[in-house]
């Protein structure tokens, strides 16, 4: 399955309205809604979706279908205010399943130095197992496919209190953060969100 992350920014007092007329268009296209949030801590009034996709064909489709439309996701003015990104999962961990994390989700990207990803890729596959009671409130991580090379990871928790027990926790001792990733980081990025009442994931 290939995944794409959309993020669209919205004037403050109309955060329903542009996450309720994205997901009118979600539900017209293809693919496969998953995820639906907005910002909570981080850069704000802003909602993402995620979306997985069977085939790359798919994907191109809807993405189209983006380039042909004056109102992608029915947004008015869609300039600067729209952007799409395209990933694929990494590769020993499972595809993305609607499922009940908690109430707080954090999508954090990791931007790489140049052949980052490799060395990344298996640092994660060795602390998956060690690090569990973490990680199994990771729903997906997952390499852009377009711009910069990066990988965007997606976390549930059902409070920032439980996050930040776990990761104090697993960082005391030594089994977080993944052996030799940090090194591969050219700088990162983290947004504290909160599910759609829409979203699969909630």
């Amino acid at each position: 399955m290939l995944y794409e992350l959309t993020t669209i920014s919205s004037p403050p007092l109309e955060l329903t309205a542009v996450s309720t007329a994205a997901h009118n268009w979600v539900l017209q296209g293809e693919g496969r809604l998953l995820g639906a949030w907005r910002t909570e801590i981080g850069e704000l009034h802003q909602i993402k979706l995620l979306r997985g996709f069977e085939t790359a064909e798919a994907l191109e489709r809807e993405r189209l279908r983006v380039l042909m439309s004056a109102r992608p996701f029915n947004v008015d003015d869609p300039a600067g205010r729209l952007s799409m990104e395209q990933y694929a999962r990494f590769p020993f961990l499972p595809d993305v399943e609607p499922s009940a994390f908690g109430r707080f989700y954090e999508l954090r990207t990791y931007y790489l130095k140049p052949g980052g990803l490799a060395p990344t890729l298996e640092a994660w596959e060795q602390a998956i197992g060690p690090a569990h009671d973490y990680t199994q409130h990771l729903v997906i991580n997952m390499y852009a496919l377009d711009g910069l090379p990066r990988i965007t990871h997606i976390w549930g928790f059902s409070s920032l209190e439980e996050r930040a027990a776990l990761r104090a926790r697993h960082y005391a001792d030594g089994t977080w953060p993944p052996k030799g990733a940090p090194q591969q980081l050219a700088r990162a990025t983290s947004t504290i969100c909160i599910a759609e009442a829409y979203s699969p994931l909630g």
